[in-house]
């Protein structure tokens, strides 16, 4: 990055990691759609059975978050090979994903059967999921492989995060907009333009942070458990993400029968919401800079609670509380997605398994990702129905039990977490930043 000398260093680290966090926005691209898009097009348009269709979803799904701790491992084995290695599987996981994707929105449905079909959707939908998990795996492994303490580790999640956000914004408005042909083209060149970006990086890095240690084997896939600042750490990450999953799952509902908003107003909601986290990212990091990645945390999981503890008075036609409630819980959002991650990243580092087992830490962290939305939905929706709610109902019954689930559990998952995160890490410090971090104690 020659071209990069002159310029000042708070520049130039925010050009590198803005140049390594380009990838996220296509990964999380790819996401949306195959999430939100797929079930409809295949029962609306081809016609394949709900409960069919579900049950390969659900198979498919099972088989992604199973093997992410092995594709960590296995990632771990190409780093220790050599960059040229990690670069080859990267580039074929890119053409897997984008022809994984393709196959998915352009099936061959006349010559295929709907029990060809199902078939069709299980094997473009396996193949997009485990490539896509594959290069998610090498992208984050690189970022915590280069060390440099909390601030550090913190730029690089936050700029990957945020274009994570940005691809969610395009991928839930461009198929509607532009359709699945353009949508396709821009998901492979923006994946291009990801994997070239962070080559570039990666390159100019390689001589000081990513070249091989010698004598330096790769760790067992199980070696993340033996350190207890792993499992507190997991610990917090599970309750405050189940904390956010819960509202994700519920928030259509909400709106449809509580606020009994129009249905133009659920874009603007979710918009504001993923660009309220966007933009936090510059304020999140001052933060940072100042009290650190625990505490900074705290003051998020604080946020969302005073977000989401208000929705219990919110009543239909309250839009204008809502979007004040998703421009906070946005914010706590930014802070969810850089805090953790950084982390993790600094734990990796300070136990002494940088360059070993990077790949197996974000395959454990990867899986408890995808637990933590299956738990959403396992939790909240039968507790919903417990309660006397249904999708539809609009009695007063049915709406207080939905405002108490999409407002008061997170509340009380949040308030968990964070005296998890007080109890587990705050209070124990070595666990994160001593020099017993390098020990797997209890």
């Amino acid at each position: 990055m020659n071209d990069l000398a002159a310029v000042s260093p708070s520049v130039l680290q925010r050009k590198t990691s803005a140049a390594y966090g380009l990838l996220g926005l296509p990964l999380a691209f790819v996401a949306l759609p195959v999430y939100v898009h797929l079930p409809n097009v295949y029962a609306q348009q081809y016609g394949v059975p709900l409960a069919a269709l579900g049950a390969v979803l659900l198979l498919s799904r099972s088989i992604d978050a199973v093997v992410d701790p092995w594709l960590g491992r296995w990632g771990d084995k190409l780093y220790r090979h050599s960059w040229q290695a990690v670069w080859l599987a990267a580039v074929l996981m890119a053409l897997a994903v984008a022809l994984g994707f393709a196959a998915l929105f352009f099936p061959p449905a006349a010559a295929l059967s709907p029990t060809g079909l199902l078939v069709w959707v299980g094997a473009a939908l396996t193949l997009s999921h485990l490539a896509y998990s594959g290069l998610g795996i090498l992208h984050q492994a690189w970022a915590a492989r280069q060390g440099g303490g909390g601030m550090a580790q913190s730029r690089w999640v936050a700029w990957r995060e945020g274009f994570a956000l940005i691809g969610v914004l395009l991928a839930s408005a461009l198929p509607a907009l532009w359709g699945w042909g353009p949508t396709t083209a821009l998901l492979v060149l923006m994946l291009a333009l990801g994997l070239f970006s962070w080559r570039r990086v990666a390159r100019s890095a390689l001589a000081s942070t990513t070249a091989l240690v010698p004598g330096l084997a790769v760790g067992s896939l199980w070696q993340p458990w033996q350190h207890a600042g792993f499992r507190r750490l997991l610990m917090v990450f599970m309750l405050n993400g189940l904390a956010s999953a819960v509202p994700a799952t519920l928030v259509l509902f909400f709106v449809q029968d509580l606020l009994q908003a129009p249905k133009a107003m659920e874009p603007l909601f979710l918009g504001l919401y993923f660009a309220a986290g966007a933009l936090s990212f510059p304020l999140w990091l001052k933060v940072i800079d100042r009290i650190g990645l625990l505490r900074t945390w705290a003051m998020g999981m604080t946020l969302s609670v005073l977000a989401f503890v208000s929705v219990i008075t919110l009543g239909a036609g309250d839009t204008t509380g809502f979007l004040v409630v998703c421009a906070l819980s946005g914010m706590a959002l930014g802070a969810d997605l850089t805090v953790p991650g950084a982390l993790l990243n600094q734990l990796i580092d300070r136990c002494g398994e940088r360059g070993r087992t990077d790949g197996a830490f974000m395959g454990w962290w990867n899986l408890a990702t995808k637990l933590n939305l299956a738990l959403a939905a396992g939790l909240s929706l039968p507790l919903l129905g417990l309660w006397g709610y249904a999708p539809g109902q609009q009695g007063a019954d049915a709406v207080l039990a939905l405002g108490l689930a999409y407002g008061l559990l997170p509340c009380v998952l949040k308030l968990l977490a964070g005296l998890a995160l007080y109890e587990g890490l705050m209070r124990r410090p070595d666990l994160m930043s001593g020099p017993d971090l390098a020990h797997p104690s209890a």
